[in-house]
Formats: structure tokens, C-alpha cells, sequence
């Protein structure tokens, strides 16, 4: 997704409410660098379910080599024809890829001036692009920072209607390896953004 050069100062949650998002993107859009996985590393988690699942995946990518990681993206979502995954809201509700979720995805886009990156060839709703677009909107990466009450509205209707099931097939996918511990943060994380703004409608 394209942003603009501005962002906004947010508070320290929401911060870490961007950080969460774009480190997910980042490993669903594309394959991690050796400097990504050296990153992935060093993370440490508390006790919670989303902590747990951050350290194992430090403890995997401790264990992995780039390669190997690379190998295992994809198995998972390039394949020979199509990866073991398709990570799309289309698919996820339709069964069918570039249907009527993709749709209303893009009408939700112009109205928020986020529009795809001109290097970026899959469709919109890839769950990755979704992770990239709600830390932009947090942050303010495409003009100002979207009002709770709007990322609750984006989340509800975009993102939290599937991804849950999404991160619970890769977590269980027979070639998740690293994979399946970013599966794992995955849900903790979208299922603890699912209540907050559940919690902020009610």
C-alpha cells in the first residue's frame, strides 16, 4: 500500500498496536530476510497467550535458517499453481477469489486514500495488505489517523470476520513449521483487537 511521508505521533498502545501489525504483514507479505529472522530472534513475550506465542516463535526462528523459511512461504502460499493457502477475505467468505468482499474492500479504500502500491500485484484483500492498512490507519501512513470508531468499522468488516480462521489454518497447515507459530500470534492478536473494538461499540 502507498502512504504518504506524513505520520502522526499515536500513544504508546496504539504503537504497539502498529508494531504487531506491520510485523505480521511484513512475514505474510514475502518471505523474511535472514536480518528479519535475526530480528524474530531476539523477541521475548510475557506469560499471555499472545506473549507465548511470540516466544515460540523466537525459539523456531532460532532453530530455522532463511532458506529453509523461504522454502516453507512457498509451499505455503506461491506452490506449483497455488499455495497450500489462499490468504484472501474473497476466498475466506465467498469461496471464490476476487468476488464481491474485494469489491467492497476497494470502495472502503478510496474512501480512507489508500490505494494499492504500483509494484504490489495481488489483489487487495490479501491478509497481509489488511495488516499494512490498519497499522497505516493507526499511524496516519495515508493523511490523518483514522478515528477508533472507523478502524473498528474497517476491522469488523475487512479483517475480523476471518482472519481468525485464516491464522488457524496456517497454524495448522502440514507445511507451517515457522509458519505455525505466526499462525499462532496471529489469532491471539486479531482475537485481542476483536474485543477491544468490540468493547469500544458496546
Amino acid at each position: 500500500m502507498t502512504a504518504t511521508e506524513k505520520q502522526h505521533q499515536v500513544c504508546e498502545e496504539d504503537q504497539l498496536r502498529v508494531q504487531m501489525y506491520d510485523f505480521l504483514g511484513l512475514l505474510l507479505s514475502r518471505p523474511p530476510t535472514a536480518e528479519v529472522l535475526q530480528q524474530t530472534r531476539a523477541l521475548s513475550g510475557d506469560t499471555s497467550e499472545l506473549g507465548e506465542a511470540i516466544n515460540a516463535m523466537a525459539r523456531i526462528a532460532k532453530a530455522t535458517k532463511a532458506a529453509a523459511v523461504e522454502s516453507e512461504f512457498t509451499a505455503l502460499f506461491i506452490g506449483l499453481g497455488r499455495g497450500e493457502l489462499l490468504p484472501y477475505t474473497s476466498f475466506y467468505l465467498s469461496g471464490f477469489l476476487n468476488e464481491k468482499p474485494l469489491a467492497m474492500l476497494r470502495k472502503d479504500m478510496a474512501g480512507l486514500r489508500i490505494t494499492r502500491a504500483p509494484n504490489v500485484f495481488e489483489p487487495e484483500d490479501n491478509i497481509a495488505s489488511l495488516m499494512e492498512m490498519m497499522a497505516g490507519m493507526i499511524l496516519g501512513r495515508f493523511g490523518e489517523t483514522v478515528p477508533l470508531d472507523k478502524q473498528t468499522a474497517f476491522f469488523n468488516k475487512h479483517i475480523g470476520s476471518w482472519a481468525p480462521h485464516f491464522f488457524d489454518d496456517l497454524a495448522g497447515a502440514k507445511n507451517s513449521v515457522f509458519y505455525a507459530s505466526v499462525g499462532a500470534a496471529g489469532k491471539a492478536f486479531i482475537e485481542i483487537e476483536r474485543e477491544a473494538f468490540r468493547m469500544n461499540v458496546a
